[in-house]
């Protein structure tokens, strides 16, 4: 299964959102899709999912026009937007069974999947209680399990773990890499860590563009040489932030241990280090990656 976007573009009044943005996804692993806020990605998923028409390009799968497939393709889809909204006085199994209901799955192959989902997210004790009562992680939880009630072959998430704890996020990127073994699955967010260990390709967005698309290690690597830590004063540091990237700071007791981006040592004392995706965010983005 190969998914395509063919020169896409999506102008709001003066504005281009996505521009020129052309891609190849295919079965079989899990891509991240990386940029700051304000870049674009919302308006590339909800083009990729079909809610929302490109100005102009195409969007295919396996060659044929996906505004063509309608409902075949959508069938295809699982798809958790950035805000989700609930019905607050649902339990949790009655939401997903209505969400089962809405995506086409008869009564006994929904009861099935609303149980495995449930138990895939960690809320199989929590299924009877009321979604007014669930913490904004759980809440989060249940909305990556409304996403995969049809086993879908191409999964989409708009900033999944937001709002979930460092055990939460690590049982989800557990989750996403199984299902990546079989399927396309295309996970947007500017969190660093949900993207080092689980995506086989990361793919830069700025400004409504395709900056670079590779193996984490290649994006690293093409970074080699680039990456320096110094211990400075105060002093050295503020000359320094005025003509490089900072993309880290230690305090310590003998100087400011800083990360700096350089093409050349930018202090004797400087040391080469090995990048991070952390410098990769800093260098493409210029702001500061959450972790």
């Amino acid at each position: 299964m190969i998914l395509t976007m063919d020169n896409v573009s999506k102008k709001y009044r003066n504005k281009w959102a996505v521009e020129s943005f052309s891609l190849e996804l295919s079965s079989g692993g899990v891509y991240g899709l990386l940029g700051p806020n304000g870049a674009g990605k919302t308006t590339l998923l909800r083009m990729l999912v079909d809610i929302s028409r490109p100005t102009s390009g195409q969007i295919m799968l396996d060659g044929q026009s996906i505004e063509q497939m309608g409902d075949g393709y959508r069938g295809l889809l699982g798809y958790m937007p950035q805000r989700f909204g609930f019905y607050n006085r649902f339990s949790a199994h009655k939401f997903l069974m209505y969400m089962c209901s809405l995506k086409g799955l008869g009564v006994t192959q929904a009861a099935v999947r609303v149980q495995e989902t449930l138990r895939m997210v960690d809320l199989e004790q929590q299924a009877q209680h009321k979604i007014r009562t669930f913490s904004g992680g759980m809440r989060q939880r249940l909305g990556i399990a409304q996403a995969l009630l049809n086993d879908p072959q191409i999964l989409v998430l708009d900033e999944p773990t937001a709002g979930l704890d460092p055990k939460e996020r690590i049982r989800f990127r557990n989750i996403i890499g199984e299902l990546g073994r079989d399927r396309i699955v295309l996970l947007s967010t500017h969190i660093i860590s949900d993207l080092e260990f689980s995506c086989k390709e990361m793919i830069l967005m700025n400004e409504g563009q395709l900056i670079t698309r590779n193996t984490p290690e290649e994006i690293m690597n093409n970074m080699r040489g680039s990456v320096w830590t110094a211990t400075l004063t105060e002093q050295q540091l503020a000359e320094l932030a005025s003509h490089f990237k900072i993309s880290g700071l230690s305090y310590q007791s003998d100087g400011i241990v800083a990360r700096i981006l350089a093409k050349e040592r930018p202090v004797p004392q400087a040391i080469p280090e090995p990048p991070r995706l952390e410098d990769v965010y800093m260098h493409y983005f210029d702001e500061e990656a959450t972790s």
